[in-house]
């Protein structure tokens, strides 16, 4: 039978290719000028559920919550194994800062029903604020173990992990159901699937979350349309949503130049190294 488990993943705008247009006056991110990728450690949180899935068995429902364009990210999760993939979208949700975001999740994962384990990277490169999963986590009042290193052992009922901390790592056990986010050290994330990538190359969205949106295809269900839910058909409050919904504020933005202003040349030998690191002292780097 396996687990029963739902990935949690964010379309992030490219911080290879930010520019002087990345961020709008009221301090939000103006993602249109952007280049848009999935977010790099949901990739890992991702490849770690199939990996389960493979070890046990079980069935892999991937939500995101942003704009119809973040159907991009729910495409490459279906080329690389998900079995099952919802956009949740709506005006309502814009601006969300990570409160609001984690409310919006949590009604989500609520009506979906039954999970045994969530799991999400362990924090997004557009924010590096690495509270979504533990704020999921808390609203839905389960278990959580941050930056997943390893499976050391799962069931159907609980689950061994090591993670890292501060110091070192630990390992620790919890039952299910769990939310666990997985750090980039975690694993390799595969590539695509080629046969995947033909199947689903097509795919289009459904207006409703209603209706089954599995067929029948030879024994394992395929995704025949990409499941799209708003603000009313999850229940959530439009007033804690988006940026109605976050305390969190941004009061000022300012672009920040790094210009080179001196070049010092060290020589190979004991001395030069001698005296950078003096240097150094000196300017209390080290």
């Amino acid at each position: 039978m396996g687990l029963k488990m739902i990935v949690m993943v964010k379309q992030v705008p490219d911080t290879h290719n930010i520019t002087g247009d990345a961020m709008k006056p009221d301090g939000t991110v103006n993602r249109s000028k952007l280049p848009a990728i999935i977010n790099p450690e949901d990739l890992n949180a991702l490849e770690e559920a199939i990996s389960i899935k493979e070890r046990i068995g079980g069935h892999i429902t991937v939500i995101t919550m942003g704009p119809k364009k973040a159907v991009e990210v729910l495409k490459e999760c279906l080329y690389r194994g998900a079995d099952d993939v919802i956009l949740v979208s709506d005006r309502k949700f814009a601006g969300a800062d990570t409160l609001a975001t984690a409310y919006t999740l949590k009604f989500t994962i609520e009506k979906i029903g039954h999970f045994d384990l969530i799991l999400c990277g362990r924090q997004a490169i557009d924010g590096d604020t690495a509270q979504v999963g533990p704020q999921v986590a808390e609203k839905l009042g389960i278990n959580q173990i941050s930056n997943l290193l390893e499976v050391l052992e799962i069931s159907e009922k609980e689950i061994t992990v090591r993670h890292s901390i501060t110091d070192g790592y630990e390992v620790a056990r919890s039952p299910l159901p769990l939310l666990v986010t997985v750090s980039s050290e975690a694993n390799q994330p595969r590539s695509p699937s080629a046969k995947r990538v033909m199947i689903y190359k097509n795919i289009d969205k459904k207006d409703d979350g209603v209706e089954d949106n599995l067929i029948q295809a030879n024994g394992p269900g395929l995704v025949q349309k990409i499941t799209e839910w708003d603000a009313d058909f999850i229940g959530a409050d439009p007033a804690i949503c988006g940026l109605a919904g976050s305390p969190t504020k941004v009061k000022k933005v300012e672009n920040v130049v790094l210009a080179v202003n001196d070049i010092q040349q060290i020589p190979p030998t004991e001395a030069g190294i001698s005296g950078l690191i003096h240097d150094l002292m000196n300017d209390h780097i080290i």
